[in-house]
This record gives structure tokens, sequence and C-alpha cells, in this order.
């Protein structure tokens, strides 16, 4: 059976992770995918994932500007239910011929909202609800068609929805916790609208990620960075599951962490009968980074470095395939989307040199978010002290 999924599209939001999350935690399986992805892409997706419906997220520019990201057409004459929020909110209501322009007075925090009819996205919700707000563009009317559900005293059309269609609109943030019943408005939408059985669960992102390491490695050998962190550690249990004792895992003793960390490493996995090599690379690492003082410049070195280390030991053990625990945050801080704000560079993201000697770097956990990462360490039952461990500054 497919799971069903509902699609986000990224227009650049700093809070579209967030979305994505906590969909998931309704027990609904959430991707996250570019604004200009094609209706034909949606298809092939669909052959793996039951799509119910589309979430346009948030965003930095004004839907007005001649170079605003937009979606594809195809997009909007698929039929599925739409929900916007923010930018995406603006979004739909300029798509359809609505007014959109710079707010008379910004709204930034907690804002109290008037619920004009309590339908769809909006059901349960009272007369007067409070938000958390992010804008400094406004609707200021939506055609025919639709109808406005709530306004705020600056804002004459804070949600809306089409008539017929199941197209919603709302200039607030449901996600954020700042937003009293905002699960209450994501549930309506993914349950009231989208129709969404509760049909994913964490074991399914075990059962995935064990066969993606064991398809992308084959017959072939792999080495997975393995820092002592929550993410590797996590990486290190799932890929030693998929390919058994084909699988080195590789500690870099840097100098740049906890006292007695090596140690710490070793009695930790010393059930899981993995084959682990402790590298003293403290020396290399320091002349390295002698008199560097800023911090992105620092971060490629030591991505640089670390692969090197890694190289040199795939040479020996007849690897060709590099295993790292990257979880979805680190890529979203690094930019990896052409319209992600870039946070600063992760050293196994971004910060990784271009030319490499091994055949695929895979990512197993590269869709999960921290706490979707803790509980499957607990599915795996790895020890407490790794399930709770909290992430060390690092390099």
């Amino acid at each position: 059976m497919k799971t069903d999924t509902i699609l986000v599209l990224d227009f650049g939001g700093q809070y579209c992770h967030l979305i994505g999350r906590r969909i998931r935690e309704h027990g609904v399986y959430s991707e996250i995918v570019s604004h200009n992805i094609k209706s034909e892409e949606i298809k092939l997706l669909s052959e793996k994932f039951n799509v119910k419906g589309l979430v346009f997220s948030g965003g930095p520019a004004s839907v007005y500007e001649p170079k605003a990201t937009r979606p594809a057409q195809s997009i909007l004459d698929l039929g599925l239910p739409i929900l916007g929020l923010c930018y995406g909110h603006q979004l739909i209501a300029q798509i359809a011929g609505g007014k959109v322009e710079p707010a008379e007075q910004k709204e930034y925090g907690i804002a109290y909202v008037a619920v004009d009819k309590p339908v769809g996205v909006l059901k349960g919700l009272g007369e007067k609800e409070r938000v958390w707000m992010s804008h400094g563009d406004t609707v200021f009317s939506v055609p025919s068609e639709y109808e406005v559900l709530a306004h705020t005293q600056n804002c004459p059309v804070a949600a809306f929805r089409h008539k017929k269609k199941s197209v919603y609109g709302l200039q607030w943030h449901p996600e954020f916790i700042h937003t009293e019943k905002g699960m209450q408005m994501l549930h309506n939408f993914i349950f009231e609208v989208c129709k969404c059985e509760p049909n994913w669960k964490m074991e399914d992102a075990v059962e995935k990620a064990v066969e993606e390491i064991r398809t992308t490695v084959r017959d072939g050998k792999a080495i997975i960075a393995l820092s002592g962190g929550i993410d590797s550690s996590v990486a290190t249990v799932l890929s030693a599951k998929a390919i058994d004792d084909r699988l080195t895992a590789v500690f870099v003793d840097h100098g740049f962490m906890r006292e007695s960390e090596p140690e710490f490493v070793k009695d930790a996995f010393k059930k899981f009968k993995i084959n682990l090599i402790i590298v003293d690379a403290q020396e290399r690492f320091l002349k390295k980074l002698k008199g560097v003082v800023n911090p992105e410049k620092k971060r490629k070195i030591i991505g640089e470095e670390f692969i090197r280390v890694f190289e040199e030991i795939a040479e020996r053990t007849g690897a060709e395939h590099l295993i790292q625990g990257t979880i979805y945050p680190d890529r979203i801080e690094s930019g990896f989307r052409k319209f992600s704000e870039k946070i600063k560079t992760h050293h196994n993201v971004a910060g990784l040199p271009l030319r490499i000697k091994f055949r695929k770097i895979v990512e197993p956990l590269r869709d999960l978010y921290k706490d979707e990462v803790r509980r499957v360490a607990k599915i795996l039952e790895l020890p407490k002290k790794i399930v709770s461990r909290q992430p060390f500054p690092g390099p």
C-alpha cells in the first residue's frame, strides 16, 4: 500500500522544514520539493506515494516582483487540494486575480484574527484566535469565486478559500507553536480536506533507509563517517543492518571534540559488532586550520580534510561508497536549494570538495529531522546515552 503524502512546495521560506515536520507529526508522510516542480514529476512521485495535497510555503520575496517565484501552471490544474501559507497565501490570491500590495502596517509576531467563517481548514475554531504573523505584504481582496474566512485589523483577507475547489490560503503560520490552534488547522487540511489516512510510521523510514543502502552499495564495500553523535550513530547501525561486515565505521579524532570521545564511541558500539577504525588526525587538522579565523572558511577546510581521511581509509579497505549521517536540517541550513536561505555551510554538505574518489555518497537520513532520528535510534535499540545525546559545538 502506498503511503498518503502531502508535498510541501519550497518557495524559500525558512520555516518550510517545520511545515513538513508538523505534517509528519500527524502520521502522514511529507516530502519537501522545489517550488517549480512539474506536474509530470508529481505523477512520477505518485508511483511511490499517494500524493493527496500540496502546501505552498512562505518565502522571502514579494509576489508582485518581476522575478517572484511561482508554481508551474500545470500544478494548479492537477485538482489536488492546496494550502497556501504566508507567501503561498498571497501567491494563490495574486494568481487568481486578487489584490496583493505592501501592507500599511506590517504584522510580525502574535496577532488575533477574527474568524468570519469556521469552515474547511478553520473548522472548529472560535470567533477570535491567536496566531503567528510574519508579513510585509497583504491580500486586500480576492475575486468572486473565493470567499474570505478571516481578517485582522490590518489584514482584510487573513484567510480565504475557493468556493468550489479545495484551495485555501492562510496569512499566518499554523506550523508555529505560537499559533494556538495551528495543529488543529493542519489536521483539518490533512484529514478533512485532503482525506489522508495516518499510514506513515517511523518503522517505514528504517526499512526504506536499509533498502536504499543495500541497493546502492550492492556487493561492494562502504565506509561510514562515525562522529559519535546521534545522526552518524543511527546511520552506522542502519548501514550495518544493510551490508553487515562490508561496512567500516571511521571515527576521525580531529582534536575538536569532547574529552575521551574515542573511548565513548568504542564503548557505545561494542555490542553491534561493527568494524571500527579510529584515526588520530589531530595534528593534520590543527596544521590545516592554523591562522584561519573565518568560520565559513574553517568549515570548508574541515570538510575537505574529512574527505581526504576517508579516501585514505577507503583505499586500504577497498570501499567505494561513503555513508554519512546528514539529516534534513543540515541541507536546509547549507542552502541546498536555489531559493533556500543559507544559514551556514555544514562540513558534510556544502563543505565537501568538488572532487572526491568515492563512487557515491549515501545519506540515508537526509529527509529526517533530529527528533525523528532519535525515534529511529530507539527502534534500533541504541544505548540511551546516544539517544539522548545533545549536539556538540563541533569543529
